[in-house]
């Protein structure tokens, strides 16, 4: 059960390739965010879609996979753990970022 402590699960349509930065020591990160589609019906009786973002960031092999395999538009599963960071912008203001850093892909169909 420790692994349930910090865990994600989502599939959902990449919004972009894949932005891939490379290192000295030959490692690799690669950045993608995907959305997620929720559909309901409102009190009306309307379709209503809520549309919810999310920011991936993959390591290593994943990363490689990530930019070999991935484009904008395919439909992915992913494994991953929520991470949350802080950084300062150019400007000196203190920004938040909370990504999923995903350990394990699937990628489950491609736009045509």
């Amino acid at each position: 059960m420790n692994t349930l402590k910090n865990s994600v699960r989502l599939v959902g349509n990449l919004g972009m390739d894949p932005e891939v930065k490379s290192f000295d020591n030959n490692r690799k990160l690669a950045k993608i965010s995907i959305a997620t589609n929720e559909t309901y019906k409102n009190d009306k009786g309307e379709k209503i879609t809520d549309t919810q973002w999310h920011n991936l960031v993959l390591w290593g092999a994943q990363a490689k996979l990530a930019e070999e395999y991935l484009k904008k538009g395919d439909e992915i599963a992913i494994e991953g753990k929520l991470s949350s960071r802080s950084y300062v912008d150019k400007d000196g203001n203190k920004k938040y970022a909370t990504e999923v850093v995903v350990n394990e892909f699937l990628k489950l169909s491609h736009k045509n």
